[in-house]
């Protein structure tokens, strides 16, 4: 059986429950950094059909980022939640969870380090990374 993750916005309109976690990873795109206003975004995918919208607001207003993927995010507080891609995906900021453990938070990998800032990319030591 699957741990169910919970978790939801800064004012709760938007909230969620999801089920069979995969490809927990970070990211340093430029998307990624503009949309979540930090120099890396972490997150956990889910199948688009685990995941349950639960708050009074139901699914998150979202905004196109690219040509496979809209950005989500509570259309009151504001709150970024994650991403909602063309494919039956649905990725999770970890920021927005309520009930993680160290546990879950094993990353596969980082994707984009080039576009880390040279400042950043010192602070975590990237061994793959030219500065």
């Amino acid at each position: 059986m699957y741990k169910v993750i919970a978790g939801g916005c800064l004012c709760g309109h938007i909230q969620f429950r999801a089920f069979e976690p995969s490809n927990v990873h970070s990211c340093s795109c430029d998307i990624c950094q503009k949309h979540t206003g930090a120099q890396m975004a972490v997150w956990i995918e889910f199948p688009a059909n685990r995941v349950e919208w639960i708050g009074k607001g139901g699914k998150p207003a979202v905004y196109r980022s690219s040509e496979y993927s809209s950005r989500a995010f509570c259309p009151q507080c504001g709150s970024s939640i994650g991403a909602i891609d063309d494919a039956p995906t649905v990725a999770l900021l970890t920021g927005v969870m309520d009930n993680l453990s160290s546990h879950d938070l094993e990353l596969e990998y980082h994707s984009f380090t080039d576009l880390a800032p040279k400042w950043w990319c010192k602070l975590l030591c990237y061994d793959n990374v030219e500065l």
